[in-house]
């Protein structure tokens, strides 16, 4: 049986999130710096003949009809492939958190089902198909980290130097819709570059959200409060309730009640880049 094993599925941190309008249909207009660190979820895939889509968890359970599932189903359709799958996951980025977990299982689904079924299709031809399934899904399927804008859907490769950073990320969740539909929610920060964001890079803005954030769940304060009381200089990451801070030297995380602390380093490049063809 055709099978690939121990893919890879890395999280992301939004250095900064700027939400600088709002358009006519709704949708917010932001600007960040997505950067990919090695925290990893881990899929296997094994190829089924009879056309099926099956998925095991061999962690954390999922929802029966999560990304994974319908990134294989959309995949298939736009393919008209015969071939199935058996998907395994071990989930280890935590959900809500901001870290684009699911958005990350849904790309790597895509490029190692376009490799085990044989598909040939463009990287061009994955973006469709992702953006279909969420706006994080695009920036995964690139492969770079990225300076993003718009809504999510205009994305530019950035270099960024290694760095070290401690993740902190309450045991309380954070839906995005709550952070978006709320009054409170600060729509006008002033447009920046990427040469504004060079000149201050891991300092570089804030996240907008993140008010709204502390409102919604006191928690997100309380993991501020950790990084600050150990002089770090703590920000909530995307729109989940996980922040991060900048660490140098030695460092001794330790353990927290309530809190999933982790270490991690950025990646210059996604683990899978060049597994399709530009």
């Amino acid at each position: 049986m055709k099978s690939l094993f121990d893919v890879p599925a890395p999280a992301k941190l939004n250095l900064f999130l700027h939400i600088v309008g709002r358009r006519a249909d709704g949708y917010h207009l932001l600007e960040s710096v997505f950067m990919l660190i090695d925290w990893c979820d881990t899929l296997n895939f094994d190829l089924r003949a009879d056309g099926a889509i099956s998925r095991e968890d061999l962690t954390t359970p999922l929802p029966a009809d999560d990304l994974i599932v319908r990134a294989a189903r959309a995949l298939q359709a736009l393919s008209g492939t015969p071939h199935g799958v058996h998907i395994g996951i071990a989930k280890h980025i935590p959900e809500q958190a901001g870290l684009g977990g699911g958005s990350s299982d849904a790309a790597s689904t895509l490029l190692a089902l376009n490799r085990l079924w044989g598909l040939g299709l463009s990287l061009a031809q994955l973006q469709q198909v992702g953006l279909q399934l969420g706006a994080d899904v695009p920036f995964f399927l690139n492969g770079h980290n990225a300076w993003v804008s718009g809504i999510g859907e205009q994305i530019t490769p950035i270099t960024l130097p290694p760095a070290s950073f401690v993740v902190v990320k309450p045991r309380d969740g954070l839906q995005t819709g709550r952070i978006f539909s709320h009054p409170a929610l600060k729509i006008d920060t002033k447009t920046a570059t990427i040469l504004d964001f060079a000149a201050d890079a891991f300092d570089f803005g804030h996240n907008d959200l993140q008010p709204v954030a502390e409102l919604l769940c006191p928690s997100v304060t309380q993991a501020l409060a950790w990084c600050s009381e150990r002089g770090l200089n703590g920000r909530m990451t995307g729109s989940g309730s996980a922040v991060f801070a900048r660490i140098e030297g030695d460092f001794e995380i330790g353990h927290e009640a309530g809190f999933l602390i982790k270490e991690c380093r950025n990646l210059a490049a996604h683990p899978l880049q060049g597994w399709v063809a530009q």
